[in-house]
């Protein structure tokens, strides 16, 4: 039997409500973590930067990379230390950029008990733009917006990055939303976690549907590529913008 698509819908999220309790929003971000640690969210957002910027033509001059939406900081952290354990670039620079306060401080306070040189900065990228970088990333932010401003976003990191764009995020499936309930009753307590999670996957796209985005924002050249468990890592390379 062939079950019908999913019909996509974007219905607001409780981590996006300023009313929400600081408490209940800093266990969401801490459950957002750990189910993003699980999914190798920073491992694949790091062989992505590697495949655009790892032979960079001055690799002495450094590696800037800027992670849009940064949230609570995790990916971040997690990143830098992987870029910069890699050893390829003689310096390695970090920035998480994010719109919350407490995401912002969360994120500050992590690094510094991780000993983490990543450094964070309220910024709204789809108001302000995107400041200039190597590479610019982000993950489990496309679903939060609709085509346009997601074809906005895009096309903003892609003209801040020398080298290129990775993006991670859900894809819209049957088994990507068993995933989300499962994912969210065994691994954490939040309630805004176990209701945003559902939430999140009905929001994003179908492979196909990414595809389409990109292509419409003139960036056909980008490779989609599905992972587990239920993701998408999508690489753009500077220079391969589409009319």
């Amino acid at each position: 039997m062939v079950f019908p698509p999913i019909p996509r819908v974007r219905e607001p999220e409780l981590m996006d409500d300023p009313a929400l309790a600081e408490a209940d929003h800093l266990r969401a971000l801490v459950a957002l973590g750990t189910i993003n640690t699980l999914s190798l969210t920073a491992a694949r957002l790091a062989g992505g930067i590697v495949a655009l910027a790892g032979k960079k033509h001055d690799s002495s001059a450094g590696l800037e990379v800027v992670d849009v939406a940064s949230g609570g900081g995790d990916v971040t952290i997690d990143l830098a230390r992987r870029l910069e354990e890699s050893a390829r670039w003689g310096t390695v620079s970090v920035t998480g950029l994010d719109i919350s306060p407490r995401a912002l401080e969360r994120a500050r306070a992590l690094a510094g008990r991780r000993g983490s040189q990543a450094t964070f900065t309220r910024r709204d990228v789809t108001v302000d733009g995107c400041p200039p970088c190597d590479v610019a990333v982000s993950s489990l932010f496309l679903h939060h917006l609709d085509d346009d401003a997601a074809r906005q976003l895009l096309l903003v990191m892609a003209a801040a990055a020398r080298c290129g764009i990775v993006v991670s995020d859900l894809i819209r499936s049957r088994s990507g939303l068993l995933l989300a309930h499962v994912a969210t009753m065994v691994l954490t307590r939040s309630r805004v976690a176990r209701v945003d999670g559902p939430l999140s996957v009905r929001a994003a796209r179908t492979v196909t549907e990414y595809r389409a985005l990109l292509a419409s924002a003139g960036l056909g050249g980008a490779t989609v590529r599905r992972v587990w468990p239920e993701r998408v890592v999508i690489v753009w390379r500077a220079g391969r913008k589409e009319p």
